[in-house]
């Protein structure tokens, strides 16, 4: 409830359903274990004007609740108990409770002078706080209770702010304070915390502004004048009274030359927002154990604009006071634009000095500074906190020797050579949690901003890469021109060719940071870094890095590497045993495209994405040609191998649907782009090339965007080849997708294209699919003189893969017509030919076709052991679809054998898949299947529905014989039923149970006669 409303299981959030029911869990929750009325509910959904209907939409409500959380495996949490409902919290845990029982715990320790235990249970209670309670509820009911849990939470929040002022924390306090007297200007006790840690930060006008401040607000909007708390706090400030003064620490005095304690942090970033889990890793830093040779050293390595500095600003303030003997703070400049870093010589100079040593005692010599700093630092706890360090060189001299000290540096690169050497944690910081970037535009513009246009501030923090500069030049922007809407940000932040210009005013901003750490590029490196920018694939193996320099890939992985360690790419995807992926965050893509453009000589940019484009045909292509275990191309020249290629195709495509799998993303953005620039060679090329990919994991969105791209760009720049050979594989996806009308279509036009310009071989592809079409229309005779003619184009053309694939079709064609003895031949010749040219995907085919003929001709055993081979293929494969056709295959052999359990568990396997496939065709064949199980087994009405599921599927596909078989077998068991229900059938008031035999279902099947 504290944020959004989330139901959190086990297994992940539950997801709730509408505003009503939302609204009705929420306000069953915020009185759990307690009744509450139907009457309160409908009030609290329909606050105004409730319809007439509304009690019985309360209690349809919460039976959608029940049966939510039932699927879920919790079937006690609502119960009814008049005049309402009830939710019984038992295990399950309320954030509101926690919070309140937490809060509750603190101040039953502060009463009892156990001040650090008190705040420690503030900080938890706050800390279970998401957002806004709620996130904005609906009805006047919820919006009382969330605003009186946000009064609480802002009370909690001074309370803990009062106790940390008597620990002495008040520099930890300022920016966090400072941040919520801007929210709430008109909290008197927030605003005297405030003062009061400003006053003791030194800050002494600063303090005396924040009352002038708020007596204004006063004054103008209520017209009173501050409480007597802040006044009396006013006037103590102006006499410098030692009433405001911490009492002294307690600690061991300090030696001479620590007489003065350094207090160099800067301000607390403003509204800062997430990275609680770099807090908890850095918080783990103040545990280690005490090492008196080496410090405690934390690195915090990210791209300029991630907030390095903001992040290592906000913990060393918050753990500030654990520190007695001070805090030292320096900018090395290790990636300033206008200067050179700064030498540690200097830093110790500044140092030295703030620690009390005089100018005369500081040694010229570096050695002897960094040898003195040691020295005196060797038994004192001192934060150091090193922003913009270049290298572990510059950072090295800086190092206490050891002690209890905490070393905080941030860094754009890995310092690696801090391994081993120290007690070194390093975070790498990325982009802020979309729900964190959410937060903190909200925190900068004002929820007002955001309130009426949610999906506005998503849009705008995700085109702003979640990169904390980016999302902080947004609010900035919103909050300084009220008249700017959030969705004209969102629209021109959306045109790529002027984000950058957005996000970068003047000569700062996002486009300055990233030209500082691509500035310190080797040459070779920002060469690599720009040209890789110019693809526009989600993400990329080194092999493409090494296209686009043209050099081999054991280089590119060296400059790769450089990259990902000056935090410019980042490692999409390194399980182990894999090739590891890359990936670029937007706006860096987009800066390393402006520089290609700037950088790159005349042509070299074009040249890069050719070797690019070439580089992934070729290994489509070769994977293909693994895949079926042919000739791939058929009828066209393959694409030319690049020179780095050959060598690795055996590593990269070691199991060809894996690379597949591993470049799908890709190869769709490839052919985007090259429809896009009008490379329609290349766009319909890939496309062929990733059909087998497409059809075997039934990525059909993927396969008709591709296509429909690739058809669209081949005609638009007069590719005919390309053009018939998109519209034969629109038409092969719409037969996979049963619109067999409009398949014929698609396949008649591509054949017209591909006998104009004489290519047989796609010819012969595209009549093979117009025998599909015809076959699945019961046009048994049609069907087969298109397997004639695409049978002479295969073995005309050398195509051993395709011509077993058709045989095998053919032998489909023989069964459905009856003719099991013409069938067997044909399928057999299919197995040995699919066998030679060494394809699993074409043994698994035609050995599923060996399986039907061998079903029909009721050899059960040898149907049953070829069923269970194509199992075996297909799932070695990782193919559904096959694994759903052998599954059906095999559960139908099991009922025809009388087996009838495991035929059931079979079929129910195949079913599950066809599901998750979305097949139509395959689900109405295995509901058929699943009939027979219940007509066997006696249970006639059972099998009339499932014969009625499958007479409707197949109607919806179009497969006409199929749905007439269905009809044939509704109607016997329709009739069977009334038959045992006549007198002298199943008896007076007995059920009918008339079974059937398998014999007579596979009669009925087969024979429409019967």
């Amino acid at each position: 409830m504290l944020g959004p409303l989330l139901v959190q299981t086990d297994d992940g959030p539950l997801r709730i359903h509408g505003r009503r029911q939302a609204t009705v869990l929420a306000m069953l929750v915020l009185y759990a274990d307690r009744i509450v009325s139907v009457d309160t509910l409908v009030d609290a959904v329909w606050p105004d004007s409730p319809p007439a209907t509304a009690r019985n939409q309360i209690a349809i409500c919460v039976a959608t609740l029940r049966k939510t959380f039932k699927q879920a495996g919790v079937t006690d949490l609502l119960i009814t108990s008049p005049p309402g409902y009830l939710l019984a919290k038992g295990e399950h845990r309320i954030d509101v409770q926690e919070f309140l029982e937490r809060a509750e715990q603190g101040r039953d320790a502060a009463r009892h002078g156990r001040t650090e235990e008190a705040c420690t249970q503030f900080e938890e209670a706050l800390s279970i706080w998401r957002g806004s309670a709620l996130d904005e509820p609906s009805g006047s009911r919820l919006e009382a209770e969330t605003t009186r849990l946000e009064q609480m939470r802002l009370a909690l929040v001074e309370e803990r702010a009062g106790l940390m002022l008597q620990l002495g924390r008040h520099r930890a306090l300022t920016g966090e304070l400072t941040d919520l007297v801007a929210r709430h200007p008109l909290r008197e006790q927030c605003r005297e915390h405030l003062m009061l840690a400003l006053y003791r930060s030194g800050q002494r006008a600063e303090a005396l502004e924040v009352f002038l401040h708020g007596r204004r607000l006063l004054t103008e909007q209520l017209g009173i004048e501050p409480g007597p708390g802040l006044r009396q706090l006013h006037e103590l400030i102006l006499r410098d009274s030692p009433e405001l003064t911490r009492p002294p620490a307690t600690a061991a005095p300090a030696p001479a030359a620590l007489s003065t304690i350094p207090a160099q942090l800067p301000a607390d970033v403003m509204a800062f927002t997430g990275r609680q889990r770099e807090m908890a890793s850095l918080d783990r830093l103040l545990k280690e154990p005490y090492n008196p040779h080496t410090p405690a050293l934390a690195t915090i390595v990210g791209v300029g604009g991630v907030g390095k500095t903001a992040l290592a600003v906000h913990w060393a303030s918050q753990v500030a006071d654990q520190f007695p003997d001070g805090q030292l703070f320096a900018d090395l400049r290790g990636y300033d634009e206008e200067h050179a870093p700064v030498s540690p010589a200097a830093v110790l100079d500044r140092f030295l000095r703030a620690l009390g040593i005089g100018a005369p005692q500081i040694p010229a010599d570096p050695d002897e500074r960094a040898s003195l700093f040691r020295s005196l630092l060797s038994t004192r706890k001192t934060l150091i906190v090193l922003d913009n360090v270049r290298s572990f060189d510059q950072l090295r001299p800086l190092l206490p020797g050891g002690g209890r000290s905490v070393v905080l540096a941030t860094s754009r690169e890995s310092l690696g050579d801090l391994t081993g050497d120290y007690t070194a944690l390093t975070l790498r910081l990325r982009m802020l949690e979309p729900t964190e970037a959410t937060a903190l535009l909200i925190k900068l513009a004002g929820a007002d901003r955001f309130g009426s246009d949610p999906v506005a501030v998503e849009q705008l923090g995700a085109l702003c890469d979640c990169l904390p500069l980016a999302l902080r030049i947004a609010g900035a922007r919103l909050a300084a021109k009220p008249g700017l809407s959030v969705r004209s940000l969102v629209t021109r932040l959306r045109d790529h060719r002027s984000r950058l210009d957005v996000l970068s005013p003047g000569e700062g901003g996002v486009r300055a940071g990233f030209r500082l750490t691509y500035r310190d590029l080797a040459p070779e490196a920002a060469r690599m870094y720009r040209r890789l920018g110019l693809l526009r694939t989600a993400d990329f193996a080194a092999w493409a890095g090494a296209a686009v320099l043209d050099t081999d890939v054991w280089h590119a992985e060296e400059l790769i590497d450089h990259l990902v360690d000056a935090q410019l790419l980042e490692v999409a995807d390194a399980e182990p045993g894999r090739a590891a992926r890359y990936r670029f965050q937007d706006l860096l893509r987009l800066f390393a495209r402006e520089r290609a453009e700037s950088d790159e000589p005349e042509g070299e940019t074009d040249a890069a994405l050719e070797r690019a484009f070439a580089s992934w045909l070729w290994l489509a292509e070769e994977a293909h040609r693994r895949i079926d275990g042919r000739e791939f191309p058929v009828g066209r020249t393959p694409a030319p191998a690049p020179r780095f290629l050959p060598e690795l195709a055996d590593e990269l495509l070691a199991t060809p649907m894996d690379w597949f799998e591993s470049e799908r993303t890709a190869v769709a953005d490839l052919v985007a782009h090259a429809a896009e620039t009008g490379r329609a060679r290349y766009a319909w090329t890939l496309t062929e090339s990733a059909v087998p990919h497409f059809e075997t994991k039934n990525y059909l969105e993927d396969w008709q965007r591709c296509a429909e791209q690739a058809l669209a760009v081949a005609r638009r720049t007069g590719d005919e080849p390309g053009e018939a050979t998109m519209l034969r594989l629109l038409g092969s996806l719409a037969i996979y997708q049963r619109r067999y009308e409009q398949a014929e279509g698609w396949n008649m036009a591509a054949l017209r294209l591909l006998r104009n310009a004489g290519d047989m071989g796609g010819a012969a592809l595209a009549q093979r699919n117009l025998a599909m079409c015809a076959r699945f229309q019961g046009d048994w005779e049609r069907a087969l003189e298109y397997c004639e003619a695409a049978l002479s184009g295969f073995h005309a053309s050398g195509d051993i893969g395709n011509e077993a694939h058709l045989l095998g079709f053919q032998a489909q064609i023989e069964l459905d017509r009856g003719n099991v003895g013409g069938a067997l031949p044909l399928a057999e010749q299919a197995v040995a030919l699919s066998r030679r040219t060494g394809s699993v995907r074409a043994e698994a085919q035609s050995v599923y076709r060996l399986a039907e003929v061998r079903l029909r001709a009721g050899d059960l055993d040898e149907a049953a052991e070829a069923f269970g081979a194509v199992l075996r293929l297909t799932r070695g494969e990782g193919d559904r679809v096959g694994e759903a056709h052998a599954l059906r295959g095999l559960g139908q052999t099991q009922w025809s054998q009388g087996l009838l359990p495991a035929a059931g568990g079979t079929l129910q396997q195949a079913l599950e898949i066809t599901d998750e496939l979305a097949d139509r065709f395959l689900y109405a064949r295995v509901e058929t299947d699943l009939g027979c199980v219940e007509a066997i087994g006696g249970r006639p009405a059972e099998a009339a529905e499932r014969f009625r599921r499958a007479r409707a599927a197949f109607g919806e596909v179009g497969a006409q014989p199929w749905r007439a078989q269905a009809d044939r077998l509704l109607a016997a068991v329709q009739g069977a039923s009334r038959s045992a229900g006549e007198p002298g059938g199943a008896g007076a008031g007995a059920l009918p149970h008339r079974s059937f035999t398998a014999a007579e279902l596979t009669e009925l099947l087969t024979h429409p006669e019967h």
